[in-house]
């Protein structure tokens, strides 16, 4: 599914604080998805340097607003958690909750790890999981979504259970750093849900800064990897996003959003070395990458584009002329950028915060 095809621009529906909610308004789509933007979630998206709980922090505010937005439109009840691990533990819900004034009930957890013979991912597998089906539930879910194959096995697997123990769902929240596939996904289970469970009313689903896609393929820079990557061509990105990365330009040429998001909190050193190793390929490969190639690819489009067709492309509301000069111009000098010094500094960045933690 294409989202330029299901959703027009984004559109603000409300903002708390320092934070924005846009939504992607359509007719084509059974539920509801939006954009959270604030300075927390830009930081983290946009700068791998974002370690430990400051991971889990940056995303607070950001998921008070959401929760503040769906009881202001409605929603009640008490809300169920379900936490996958390791990744879900990076999202603030139970917080947020509090925050908010909502009960939450009951927190779920489940395992989903990757299956792998002769070091290949051959599936998935649920290893541990508490369960505790009630009818009628409000399911709040935090998770990184690229593929959304293991978001599924999981909610496969949640679905049995209650549909064996008597429980029921009435709604889940999603909030996701993810990709179009969400929405695919999403849309897929709806109606197997709704077969379970008549009284399902669908997903509401977050994305903190923008609903991005993956890769295709290695990409202009020889080495992003495929289904695993995100990156803006097709997607939805908070203006406010795309504006941070002008203001620090070095995040634009990143290898994606958000790297291991489990391992930034949880195996720091792990997600150092995945950041180092990029830039290490960048420099290695530098003399042979197209700069201009490379730049279009990270803005989401190839070459510069009049406003309303950068607006048609990206789906940025009305009002944004001055980050689309930004853009075009960042795009027309990138035949100047110098790959190699750029790769020098982000792992002088990098090894910098290293040493802190050998």
């Amino acid at each position: 599914m294409s989202i330029h095809c299901a959703c027009a621009n984004l559109r603000e529906v409300a903002s708390h604080q320092q934070t924005k909610i846009y939504q992607l308004p359509s007719d084509k789509l059974q539920n509801r998805y939006f954009v959270l933007t604030g300075p927390g979630s830009r930081e983290l998206l946009g700068s791998p340097e974002v370690i430990g709980f400051p991971c889990y922090t940056a995303l607070l505010a950001d998921t008070v607003a959401a929760f503040r937005y769906l009881l202001n439109s409605g929603l009640s009840g008490d809300f169920d958690i379900l936490t996958i691990l390791r990744g879900g533990l990076n999202y603030p819900l139970e917080e947020a909750c509090a925050q908010v004034g909502a009960r939450v009930r009951d927190i779920h957890f489940v395992s989903c790890e990757r299956v792998i013979r002769d070091h290949v991912i051959t599936g998935l597998e649920i290893k541990y999981n508490k369960l505790r089906p009630t009818p009628d539930r409000v399911l709040c879910i935090g998770d990184i979504l690229a593929s959304g194959a293991t978001i599924r096995e999981c909610l496969e697997h949640l679905l049995k259970v209650f549909k064996e123990q008597g429980g029921s769902l009435r709604r889940i929240v999603f909030f996701t750093i993810g990709g179009t596939r969400s929405i695919e996904m999403m849309e897929e289970m709806t109606p197997q849900i709704q077969a379970l469970f008549p009284g399902f009313e669908g997903f509401d689903c977050f994305f903190y800064e923008g609903v991005f896609t993956v890769y295709d393929g290695p990409g202009a820079s020889g080495i992003n990897v495929r289904d695993i990557d995100f990156g803006w061509k097709g997607g939805a990105v908070a203006p406010e996003f795309r504006q941070w990365v002008m203001e620090h330009p070095d995040a634009l040429l990143e290898k994606c959003i958000i790297y291991d998001g489990g391992a930034r909190r949880f195996e720091i050193p792990l997600h150092l070395d995945e950041v180092s190793e990029y830039w290490e390929g960048i420099l290695e490969r530098a003399h042979l990458i197209d700069p201009v190639a490379f730049v279009g690819e990270k803005l989401g489009y190839p070459a510069p584009l009049d406003y309303q067709n950068w607006r048609s492309v990206t789906l940025v509301p009305e009002g944004w002329e001055a980050l689309w000069e930004k853009e075009q111009a960042v795009l027309r000098g990138a035949s100047s950028l110098d790959l190699a010094a750029i790769a020098r500094r982000r792992l002088q960045s990098i090894d910098a915060i290293r040493k802190l933690y050998i």
